[in-house]
Protein backbone atom coordinates (compact mmCIF):
# COMPACT_ATOMS: atom_id res chain seq x y z
CA UNK A 1 0.00 0.00 0.00
CA UNK A 2 1.23 3.46 -0.74
CA UNK A 3 2.55 5.18 2.16
CA UNK A 4 0.93 8.27 1.98
CA UNK A 5 -2.50 6.62 1.47
CA UNK A 6 -1.90 4.87 5.40
CA UNK A 7 -0.93 8.37 6.56
CA UNK A 8 -4.00 9.65 5.20
CA UNK A 9 -5.98 6.68 6.23
CA UNK A 10 -4.50 6.85 9.54
CA UNK A 11 -5.13 10.94 9.91
CA UNK A 12 -8.59 10.33 9.16
CA UNK A 13 -9.30 7.68 11.94
CA UNK A 14 -7.96 9.69 14.18
CA UNK A 15 -10.12 12.74 13.19
CA UNK A 16 -13.17 10.61 13.03
CA UNK A 17 -12.44 9.19 16.23
CA UNK A 18 -11.83 12.42 18.00
CA UNK A 19 -15.17 13.77 16.47
CA UNK A 20 -16.94 11.10 18.25
CA UNK A 21 -15.55 11.74 21.46
CA UNK A 22 -16.46 15.40 21.27
CA UNK A 23 -20.12 14.15 20.19
CA UNK A 24 -20.04 11.81 22.87
CA UNK A 25 -19.28 14.35 25.09
CA UNK A 26 -21.86 16.78 24.23
CA UNK A 27 -24.29 14.08 23.98
CA UNK A 28 -23.64 13.63 27.68
CA UNK A 29 -23.47 17.06 28.49
CA UNK A 30 -26.90 17.62 27.31
CA UNK A 31 -28.41 14.96 28.94
CA UNK A 32 -26.73 15.88 32.26
CA UNK A 33 -28.29 19.36 31.60
CA UNK A 34 -31.75 18.17 30.68
CA UNK A 35 -32.10 16.12 34.11
CA UNK A 36 -31.01 18.68 36.20
CA UNK A 37 -33.39 21.49 34.29
CA UNK A 38 -35.98 18.98 34.64
CA UNK A 39 -35.03 18.95 38.53
CA UNK A 40 -35.13 22.40 38.74
CA UNK A 41 -38.92 22.99 37.35
CA UNK A 42 -40.12 20.58 39.92
CA UNK A 43 -38.89 21.98 42.93
CA UNK A 44 -40.98 24.81 44.24
CA UNK A 45 -39.17 26.10 47.49
CA UNK A 46 -39.50 29.96 46.82
CA UNK A 47 -36.43 29.83 44.33
CA UNK A 48 -36.67 32.50 41.11
CA UNK A 49 -39.00 31.67 38.43
CA UNK A 50 -37.05 29.97 35.69
CA UNK A 51 -37.22 32.22 32.52
CA UNK A 52 -35.12 29.29 30.60
CA UNK A 53 -31.72 27.86 30.45
CA UNK A 54 -28.54 28.70 29.41
CA UNK A 55 -28.55 27.49 25.57
CA UNK A 56 -31.55 30.60 25.72
CA UNK A 57 -28.96 33.08 26.18
CA UNK A 58 -26.56 31.12 23.70
CA UNK A 59 -29.82 31.70 20.73
CA UNK A 60 -29.95 35.86 22.15
CA UNK A 61 -26.01 36.46 22.18
CA UNK A 62 -25.89 39.18 20.41
CA UNK A 63 -28.94 40.97 21.60
CA UNK A 64 -28.22 39.38 25.46
CA UNK A 65 -28.62 42.77 27.39
CA UNK A 66 -31.83 43.64 26.16
CA UNK A 67 -32.92 39.83 26.25
CA UNK A 68 -32.13 39.55 29.64
CA UNK A 69 -34.11 43.19 30.18
CA UNK A 70 -37.16 41.75 28.62
CA UNK A 71 -37.21 38.68 31.23
CA UNK A 72 -36.71 41.34 33.42
CA UNK A 73 -40.01 43.45 32.61
CA UNK A 74 -41.91 40.05 32.78
CA UNK A 75 -39.84 39.19 36.26
CA UNK A 76 -37.57 41.59 38.18
CA UNK A 77 -35.70 38.46 39.61
CA UNK A 78 -35.03 35.71 37.72
CA UNK A 79 -33.30 32.87 37.00
CA UNK A 80 -31.39 30.44 33.84
CA UNK A 81 -30.32 27.41 34.65
CA UNK A 82 -26.73 25.98 33.88
CA UNK A 83 -25.49 22.81 34.56
CA UNK A 84 -25.53 21.80 38.28
CA UNK A 85 -26.09 25.55 39.25
CA UNK A 86 -28.60 28.62 38.61
CA UNK A 87 -27.90 31.99 37.48
CA UNK A 88 -30.02 34.30 38.55
CA UNK A 89 -30.35 37.89 37.49
CA UNK A 90 -32.16 40.83 39.17
CA UNK A 91 -33.31 44.34 38.66
CA UNK A 92 -34.74 45.02 41.98
CA UNK A 93 -32.89 48.20 43.76
CA UNK A 94 -33.18 46.62 46.94
CA UNK A 95 -31.83 43.37 45.65
CA UNK A 96 -29.22 44.59 44.72
CA UNK A 97 -28.17 46.86 47.95
CA UNK A 98 -28.62 43.23 49.74
CA UNK A 99 -25.58 41.59 47.37
CA UNK A 100 -23.91 44.81 47.46
CA UNK A 101 -23.50 46.00 50.68
CA UNK A 102 -25.78 44.36 53.19
CA UNK A 103 -24.15 40.70 53.04
CA UNK A 104 -21.17 41.21 50.74
CA UNK A 105 -19.59 38.75 52.37
CA UNK A 106 -21.61 35.76 50.92
CA UNK A 107 -21.33 37.40 47.17
CA UNK A 108 -18.20 37.69 46.03
CA UNK A 109 -17.04 36.75 42.25
CA UNK A 110 -16.44 33.46 43.10
CA UNK A 111 -14.38 30.12 41.61
CA UNK A 112 -17.32 29.96 38.36
CA UNK A 113 -16.65 33.42 37.24
CA UNK A 114 -12.98 33.59 37.69
CA UNK A 115 -12.45 29.94 36.13
CA UNK A 116 -14.41 31.69 33.06
CA UNK A 117 -12.02 35.05 33.24
CA UNK A 118 -8.95 33.90 34.14
CA UNK A 119 -6.61 33.85 31.01
CA UNK A 120 -7.85 37.27 30.16
CA UNK A 121 -7.70 38.87 33.41
CA UNK A 122 -6.03 36.38 35.70
CA UNK A 123 -5.84 37.42 39.14
CA UNK A 124 -6.72 41.32 38.52
CA UNK A 125 -9.10 43.36 40.83
CA UNK A 126 -11.90 42.77 39.01
CA UNK A 127 -11.71 38.88 38.88
CA UNK A 128 -10.82 38.09 42.18
CA UNK A 129 -11.91 38.19 46.26
CA UNK A 130 -10.14 37.89 49.58
CA UNK A 131 -6.69 39.26 50.07
CA UNK A 132 -5.44 39.88 46.53
CA UNK A 133 -8.90 41.75 45.74
CA UNK A 134 -8.24 43.98 49.34
CA UNK A 135 -4.33 44.62 48.56
CA UNK A 136 -5.14 45.60 45.06
CA UNK A 137 -7.86 48.03 46.23
CA UNK A 138 -5.92 49.50 49.30
CA UNK A 139 -3.29 50.57 46.85
CA UNK A 140 -5.36 51.94 43.94
CA UNK A 141 -6.98 53.63 46.88
CA UNK A 142 -3.85 55.17 48.05
CA UNK A 143 -3.16 56.08 44.33
CA UNK A 144 -6.84 58.04 43.68
CA UNK A 145 -6.89 59.43 47.23
CA UNK A 146 -3.14 61.40 45.94
CA UNK A 147 -3.96 64.99 44.91
CA UNK A 148 -0.79 65.10 42.92
CA UNK A 149 -2.60 62.47 40.82
CA UNK A 150 -5.85 64.32 40.59
CA UNK A 151 -3.51 67.23 39.24
CA UNK A 152 -1.36 64.95 37.09
CA UNK A 153 -4.34 63.21 35.58
CA UNK A 154 -6.44 66.80 34.80
CA UNK A 155 -3.10 67.87 33.06
CA UNK A 156 -2.60 64.88 30.82
CA UNK A 157 -6.64 64.62 29.85
CA UNK A 158 -5.88 68.17 28.60
CA UNK A 159 -3.19 67.40 26.71
CA UNK A 160 -4.59 64.45 25.14
CA UNK A 161 -8.12 66.24 24.54
CA UNK A 162 -5.83 68.41 22.43
CA UNK A 163 -4.45 65.84 20.24
CA UNK A 164 -7.50 64.32 19.97
CA UNK A 165 -8.88 67.80 18.40
CA UNK A 166 -5.97 68.04 16.16
CA UNK A 167 -7.28 64.70 15.19
CA UNK A 168 -10.52 65.62 14.85
CA UNK A 169 -9.56 68.50 12.81
CA UNK A 170 -7.34 67.04 10.10
CA UNK A 171 -10.51 64.58 9.00
CA UNK A 172 -13.18 67.46 9.43
CA UNK A 173 -11.17 70.11 7.20
CA UNK A 174 -11.01 67.37 4.96
CA UNK A 175 -15.13 66.22 5.06
CA UNK A 176 -14.04 62.51 5.59
CA UNK A 177 -16.45 60.30 7.46
CA UNK A 178 -14.67 59.66 11.13
CA UNK A 179 -14.91 56.92 13.53
CA UNK A 180 -14.92 58.64 17.15
CA UNK A 181 -15.18 55.28 18.94
CA UNK A 182 -11.73 54.65 17.51
CA UNK A 183 -11.07 57.96 18.59
CA UNK A 184 -12.28 57.75 22.05
CA UNK A 185 -10.32 54.22 22.51
CA UNK A 186 -7.21 55.35 21.43
CA UNK A 187 -7.35 58.50 23.50
CA UNK A 188 -8.24 57.13 26.63
CA UNK A 189 -5.53 54.24 26.30
CA UNK A 190 -2.90 56.62 25.77
CA UNK A 191 -4.27 58.39 28.90
CA UNK A 192 -4.43 55.46 31.00
CA UNK A 193 -0.90 54.25 30.61
CA UNK A 194 0.53 57.98 30.92
CA UNK A 195 -1.45 58.49 34.33
CA UNK A 196 -1.78 54.62 35.53
CA UNK A 197 1.64 53.48 34.81
CA UNK A 198 4.14 56.40 33.64
CA UNK A 199 4.46 55.30 29.87
CA UNK A 200 3.69 57.38 26.62
CA UNK A 201 2.00 55.23 24.45
CA UNK A 202 0.61 57.89 21.49
CA UNK A 203 -1.91 55.11 20.19
CA UNK A 204 -3.91 57.98 18.73
CA UNK A 205 -1.20 58.97 16.36
CA UNK A 206 -1.66 55.44 14.65
CA UNK A 207 2.34 54.75 15.10
CA UNK A 208 2.33 52.87 17.64
CA UNK A 209 1.38 49.52 16.02
CA UNK A 210 2.49 47.10 18.73
CA UNK A 211 0.46 49.40 20.79
CA UNK A 212 -2.96 48.87 17.83
CA UNK A 213 -2.73 45.35 17.87
CA UNK A 214 -2.48 44.88 21.84
CA UNK A 215 -5.68 47.00 21.72
CA UNK A 216 -7.49 45.13 19.02
CA UNK A 217 -6.51 41.88 20.55
CA UNK A 218 -7.57 42.90 24.13
CA UNK A 219 -11.19 43.94 23.28
CA UNK A 220 -11.51 40.60 21.08
CA UNK A 221 -10.16 39.06 23.39
CA UNK A 222 -13.22 40.89 26.02
CA UNK A 223 -15.58 39.45 23.47
CA UNK A 224 -14.04 35.81 23.29
CA UNK A 225 -14.05 35.09 27.43
CA UNK A 226 -17.50 36.96 27.88
CA UNK A 227 -18.53 33.99 25.05
CA UNK A 228 -17.51 31.63 27.44
CA UNK A 229 -21.00 32.39 29.73
CA UNK A 230 -23.37 30.97 27.11
CA UNK A 231 -20.88 28.61 25.32
CA UNK A 232 -20.79 25.10 27.69
CA UNK A 233 -18.41 23.41 25.88
CA UNK A 234 -15.60 26.18 26.30
CA UNK A 235 -13.79 23.98 28.34
CA UNK A 236 -13.62 21.30 25.89
CA UNK A 237 -12.69 23.22 22.67
CA UNK A 238 -9.74 25.40 25.18
CA UNK A 239 -8.55 21.64 25.72
CA UNK A 240 -8.77 20.91 21.60
CA UNK A 241 -7.53 24.35 21.22
CA UNK A 242 -10.11 24.92 18.39
CA UNK A 243 -12.56 27.55 17.40
CA UNK A 244 -13.20 30.69 19.74
CA UNK A 245 -10.55 29.04 22.12
CA UNK A 246 -7.72 29.04 19.60
CA UNK A 247 -8.14 32.69 18.88
CA UNK A 248 -8.68 33.87 21.97
CA UNK A 249 -5.16 32.13 22.35
CA UNK A 250 -3.80 33.75 19.93
CA UNK A 251 -4.86 37.18 21.35
CA UNK A 252 -3.67 36.37 24.63
CA UNK A 253 -0.19 35.92 23.52
CA UNK A 254 -0.46 39.11 21.84
CA UNK A 255 -1.62 40.57 25.35
CA UNK A 256 1.34 39.60 27.27
CA UNK A 257 4.00 40.16 25.23
CA UNK A 258 3.19 43.77 25.31
CA UNK A 259 2.13 43.63 28.85
CA UNK A 260 5.29 41.79 30.16
CA UNK A 261 7.11 44.75 27.63
CA UNK A 262 5.54 47.53 29.72
CA UNK A 263 6.36 45.87 32.86
CA UNK A 264 10.07 45.41 32.05
CA UNK A 265 10.28 49.25 30.42
CA UNK A 266 9.08 50.51 33.66
CA UNK A 267 11.58 48.79 36.12
CA UNK A 268 14.23 50.36 33.70
CA UNK A 269 12.23 53.35 34.12
CA UNK A 270 12.79 53.49 38.25
CA UNK A 271 16.19 52.91 38.26
CA UNK A 272 16.98 55.36 36.09
CA UNK A 273 14.35 57.82 38.33
CA UNK A 274 15.66 56.63 41.89
CA UNK A 275 15.33 60.54 43.00
CA UNK A 276 11.60 60.78 42.13
CA UNK A 277 10.66 57.37 43.12
CA UNK A 278 8.18 59.53 45.62
CA UNK A 279 6.09 60.99 42.91
CA UNK A 280 4.79 57.27 42.40
CA UNK A 281 2.24 56.14 39.32
CA UNK A 282 -0.31 53.06 40.31
CA UNK A 283 2.17 50.63 38.35
CA UNK A 284 5.01 52.25 40.35
CA UNK A 285 3.58 51.44 43.66
CA UNK A 286 2.23 47.66 42.92
CA UNK A 287 6.56 47.41 41.38
CA UNK A 288 7.69 48.60 44.81
CA UNK A 289 5.34 46.06 46.82
CA UNK A 290 6.46 43.46 44.81
CA UNK A 291 9.94 44.19 45.50
CA UNK A 292 9.21 43.16 48.71
CA UNK A 293 6.89 40.06 48.05
CA UNK A 294 8.93 38.79 45.31
CA UNK A 295 7.36 35.01 45.46
CA UNK A 296 3.84 36.42 45.56
CA UNK A 297 3.84 39.54 43.67
CA UNK A 298 5.29 38.37 40.33
CA UNK A 299 4.82 39.38 36.28
CA UNK A 300 2.25 37.09 35.85
CA UNK A 301 0.24 39.43 38.90
CA UNK A 302 1.30 42.59 37.80
CA UNK A 303 0.23 42.01 34.23
CA UNK A 304 -2.85 41.03 35.51
CA UNK A 305 -3.49 43.61 37.68
CA UNK A 306 -2.14 46.22 34.62
CA UNK A 307 -5.00 44.43 32.21
CA UNK A 308 -7.72 45.20 35.31
CA UNK A 309 -6.70 49.04 35.01
CA UNK A 310 -6.75 49.11 31.17
CA UNK A 311 -10.34 48.20 30.89
CA UNK A 312 -11.66 50.15 33.48
CA UNK A 313 -9.16 53.27 32.33
CA UNK A 314 -9.61 52.89 28.62
CA UNK A 315 -13.32 50.82 27.84
CA UNK A 316 -14.88 52.78 30.87
CA UNK A 317 -14.69 55.94 29.69
CA UNK A 318 -14.67 55.74 25.68
CA UNK A 319 -17.14 53.31 26.08
CA UNK A 320 -19.69 56.26 27.83
CA UNK A 321 -18.14 59.20 25.20
CA UNK A 322 -19.50 56.95 22.12
CA UNK A 323 -22.75 56.72 23.56
CA UNK A 324 -22.80 60.46 24.60
CA UNK A 325 -22.02 61.66 21.52
CA UNK A 326 -24.46 59.68 20.10
CA UNK A 327 -26.94 60.15 21.40
CA UNK A 328 -26.22 63.78 21.27
CA UNK A 329 -26.58 63.62 17.59
CA UNK A 330 -29.85 62.05 18.18
CA UNK A 331 -31.16 65.17 19.91
CA UNK A 332 -28.98 68.10 18.56
CA UNK A 333 -31.07 70.66 20.66
CA UNK A 334 -29.08 68.84 23.85
CA UNK A 335 -25.80 68.83 22.01
CA UNK A 336 -25.94 72.76 21.38
CA UNK A 337 -27.26 73.16 25.47
CA UNK A 338 -24.10 71.28 26.51
CA UNK A 339 -22.19 73.96 24.13
CA UNK A 340 -23.50 76.72 25.58
CA UNK A 341 -22.88 75.32 29.28
CA UNK A 342 -19.53 75.23 28.38
CA UNK A 343 -19.01 78.39 26.78
CA UNK A 344 -20.23 79.87 29.75
CA UNK A 345 -18.14 78.40 32.29
CA UNK A 346 -14.72 78.85 30.41
CA UNK A 347 -16.06 82.65 29.33
CA UNK A 348 -14.93 81.49 25.51
CA UNK A 349 -14.46 83.99 22.75
CA UNK A 350 -14.70 82.90 19.03
CA UNK A 351 -11.28 83.45 18.59
CA UNK A 352 -9.52 81.20 21.83
CA UNK A 353 -7.18 78.49 20.33
CA UNK A 354 -7.63 75.05 21.40
CA UNK A 355 -4.68 75.77 23.31
CA UNK A 356 -5.70 78.75 25.31
CA UNK A 357 -9.58 76.68 25.63
CA UNK A 358 -6.94 74.00 27.46
CA UNK A 359 -5.42 76.78 29.98
CA UNK A 360 -9.33 77.86 30.93
CA UNK A 361 -10.13 73.97 31.86
CA UNK A 362 -9.90 74.12 35.53
CA UNK A 363 -11.75 71.99 38.45
CA UNK A 364 -13.52 75.01 39.62
CA UNK A 365 -14.61 75.52 35.63
CA UNK A 366 -15.50 71.35 35.34
CA UNK A 367 -17.74 71.93 38.42
CA UNK A 368 -19.48 74.64 36.89
CA UNK A 369 -20.92 72.46 34.01
CA UNK A 370 -23.54 70.81 35.65
CA UNK A 371 -25.79 70.23 32.67
CA UNK A 372 -22.70 68.15 30.73
CA UNK A 373 -22.35 65.92 34.13
CA UNK A 374 -25.92 65.65 34.41
CA UNK A 375 -25.80 64.35 30.36
CA UNK A 376 -22.80 62.00 31.13
CA UNK A 377 -24.31 60.41 33.73
CA UNK A 378 -28.28 60.12 32.02
CA UNK A 379 -25.54 58.03 29.19
CA UNK A 380 -24.40 55.85 31.73
CA UNK A 381 -28.05 55.36 32.99
CA UNK A 382 -28.94 53.96 29.77
CA UNK A 383 -25.85 52.47 28.42
CA UNK A 384 -23.45 51.82 31.17
CA UNK A 385 -20.01 50.99 30.91
CA UNK A 386 -20.44 47.42 32.14
CA UNK A 387 -23.92 46.20 31.57
CA UNK A 388 -24.37 42.92 33.66
CA UNK A 389 -21.92 42.03 36.49
CA UNK A 390 -21.95 38.72 38.33
CA UNK A 391 -21.42 37.68 41.64
CA UNK A 392 -21.82 34.00 43.27
CA UNK A 393 -23.21 32.74 46.63
CA UNK A 394 -20.64 31.04 48.85
CA UNK A 395 -23.56 29.80 51.25
CA UNK A 396 -27.31 29.37 50.72
CA UNK A 397 -29.40 33.11 51.69
CA UNK A 398 -32.34 34.87 51.09
CA UNK A 399 -33.19 37.81 49.28
CA UNK A 400 -35.28 40.89 50.55
CA UNK A 401 -38.46 40.35 48.30
CA UNK A 402 -38.10 36.27 49.98
CA UNK A 403 -36.66 34.24 47.15
CA UNK A 404 -33.92 31.78 48.15
CA UNK A 405 -30.33 31.79 46.79
CA UNK A 406 -28.49 28.50 46.99
CA UNK A 407 -24.46 28.26 47.79
CA UNK A 408 -23.01 28.57 44.41
CA UNK A 409 -25.65 29.80 42.60
CA UNK A 410 -24.97 33.04 40.20
CA UNK A 411 -26.38 36.00 40.98
CA UNK A 412 -26.23 39.00 38.88
CA UNK A 413 -27.60 42.63 38.96
CA UNK A 414 -28.28 44.45 35.96
CA UNK A 415 -27.38 48.04 35.24
CA UNK A 416 -28.09 48.25 31.54
CA UNK A 417 -31.52 46.48 32.31
CA UNK A 418 -32.28 48.67 35.38
CA UNK A 419 -31.69 52.06 33.68
CA UNK A 420 -34.81 50.68 31.23
CA UNK A 421 -37.23 49.89 33.72
CA UNK A 422 -40.37 51.90 34.29
CA UNK A 423 -41.17 51.12 37.83
CA UNK A 424 -37.46 52.64 38.98
CA UNK A 425 -37.21 55.44 36.66
CA UNK A 426 -41.04 56.55 35.36
CA UNK A 427 -42.97 56.09 31.93
CA UNK A 428 -39.83 57.69 30.57
CA UNK A 429 -37.44 55.59 31.62
CA UNK A 430 -35.80 54.80 27.83
CA UNK A 431 -36.34 58.65 27.13
CA UNK A 432 -32.64 60.21 27.20
CA UNK A 433 -33.18 63.24 29.10
CA UNK A 434 -30.59 64.79 30.79
CA UNK A 435 -32.61 66.77 33.21
CA UNK A 436 -33.84 63.79 35.84
CA UNK A 437 -30.89 64.73 36.97
CA UNK A 438 -31.40 68.36 37.74
CA UNK A 439 -32.59 70.41 40.26
CA UNK A 440 -32.57 73.95 40.23
CA UNK A 441 -29.58 73.40 37.81
CA UNK A 442 -27.90 71.52 39.92
CA UNK A 443 -27.04 67.64 40.25
CA UNK A 444 -28.97 65.53 41.91
CA UNK A 445 -27.07 62.26 42.36
CA UNK A 446 -28.77 59.01 42.76
CA UNK A 447 -28.84 56.05 45.09
CA UNK A 448 -26.11 54.37 44.16
CA UNK A 449 -28.52 50.95 44.25
CA UNK A 450 -30.40 52.50 41.88
CA UNK A 451 -27.89 53.93 39.59
CA UNK A 452 -25.76 51.13 39.76
CA UNK A 453 -23.36 52.25 37.14
CA UNK A 454 -20.62 52.66 39.09
CA UNK A 455 -21.39 49.40 41.55
CA UNK A 456 -22.17 50.14 44.88
CA UNK A 457 -20.88 49.04 48.72
CA UNK A 458 -17.40 48.03 49.66
CA UNK A 459 -16.34 47.00 45.49
CA UNK A 460 -17.51 50.90 44.60
CA UNK A 461 -15.57 51.63 41.93
CA UNK A 462 -12.24 53.91 42.97
CA UNK A 463 -11.97 55.61 39.83
CA UNK A 464 -15.77 57.17 39.35
CA UNK A 465 -14.57 61.02 39.75
CA UNK A 466 -11.22 59.73 37.82
CA UNK A 467 -13.91 58.99 34.49
CA UNK A 468 -16.01 62.08 35.44
CA UNK A 469 -12.95 64.28 35.39
CA UNK A 470 -11.42 62.77 31.57
CA UNK A 471 -15.19 62.17 30.03
CA UNK A 472 -15.97 66.49 31.12
CA UNK A 473 -12.49 67.34 29.72
CA UNK A 474 -12.63 65.42 26.70
CA UNK A 475 -16.24 65.99 26.07
CA UNK A 476 -15.69 69.60 26.68
CA UNK A 477 -12.88 69.74 23.93
CA UNK A 478 -14.96 68.19 21.27
CA UNK A 479 -18.44 70.36 21.76
CA UNK A 480 -16.87 73.58 21.68
CA UNK A 481 -14.33 73.47 18.71
CA UNK A 482 -16.85 70.42 16.39
CA UNK A 483 -20.81 70.29 15.48
CA UNK A 484 -20.80 65.86 15.02
CA UNK A 485 -23.77 64.37 13.07
CA UNK A 486 -24.14 60.76 12.37
CA UNK A 487 -23.02 59.37 8.78
CA UNK A 488 -26.59 57.57 8.51
CA UNK A 489 -29.17 58.89 10.91
CA UNK A 490 -31.31 55.92 9.78
CA UNK A 491 -29.27 53.24 11.38
CA UNK A 492 -29.78 52.40 15.01
CA UNK A 493 -26.91 51.76 17.11
CA UNK A 494 -25.99 48.25 18.45
CA UNK A 495 -23.33 47.24 20.70
CA UNK A 496 -21.22 44.13 20.73
CA UNK A 497 -21.94 41.30 23.86
CA UNK A 498 -18.83 41.64 25.82
CA UNK A 499 -17.63 43.12 29.24
CA UNK A 500 -18.09 46.39 28.51
CA UNK A 501 -20.96 48.22 26.52
CA UNK A 502 -18.48 48.84 23.07
CA UNK A 503 -20.55 50.23 19.98
CA UNK A 504 -20.69 47.49 16.95
CA UNK A 505 -19.07 48.43 14.27
CA UNK A 506 -17.55 52.15 15.83
CA UNK A 507 -19.63 55.38 15.59
CA UNK A 508 -19.40 56.70 12.30
CA UNK A 509 -20.06 60.66 11.84
CA UNK A 510 -19.14 63.41 10.69
CA UNK A 511 -17.34 66.51 12.15
CA UNK A 512 -17.90 70.42 11.46
CA UNK A 513 -15.77 73.34 12.77
CA UNK A 514 -17.72 75.66 14.88
CA UNK A 515 -14.74 78.22 14.97
CA UNK A 516 -13.35 80.16 12.16
CA UNK A 517 -10.27 80.93 13.82
CA UNK A 518 -8.27 78.77 15.82
CA UNK A 519 -4.55 77.80 16.78
CA UNK A 520 -4.75 73.95 15.58
CA UNK A 521 -4.22 74.49 11.92
CA UNK A 522 -8.29 74.32 11.08
CA UNK A 523 -8.31 75.02 7.31
CA UNK A 524 -11.17 77.26 6.00
CA UNK A 525 -14.20 78.97 7.25
CA UNK A 526 -16.01 76.04 7.85
CA UNK A 527 -19.28 76.85 9.60
CA UNK A 528 -22.61 75.32 10.22
CA UNK A 529 -23.93 76.45 7.74
CA UNK A 530 -21.91 74.02 5.58
CA UNK A 531 -24.49 70.88 7.37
Amino acid sequence: MDPFSVITTTAVSILVAGLAVVFLLVAVFAIVHLVFYAKELMIHDQQAPIAGSIFNLLVHFNTLFDYLTYLARKHRTYRVVAPFHSEIYTVDPVNVEHILKNNFSNYGKGQYNHGIMKDLLGDGIFAVDGEKWRQQRRIASLEFSNKLLKNFSSMVFRANAVKLVEKVSEVAASNKMMDLQDMLMKSTLDSIFKVGFGIELDSLSGLDEFGNRFTKAFDESNVLVYWRFVDPFWKIKRFLNIGTEASLRRNIKLIDEFVFQVIKRKREQMKTEITNRGKQDMLSRFLVESEKDEENMTDQYLRDIILSFVIAGKDSSANTLTWFFYMLCKHPFIQEKIVQEVREATSMNDDMSVNEFAEMITEEVLDKMQYLHASLTETLRLYPAVPVDGKCSKEDDVLPDGLRVKKGDGINYMPYGMGRMADIWGEDAEDFRPERWLKNGIFQPESPFKFTAFQAGPRICLGKEFAYRQMKILAAFLLTFFKFKLADETKEATYRTMFTLHMDQGLPLFAVHRLSKDGVGFSGKQCLDNW
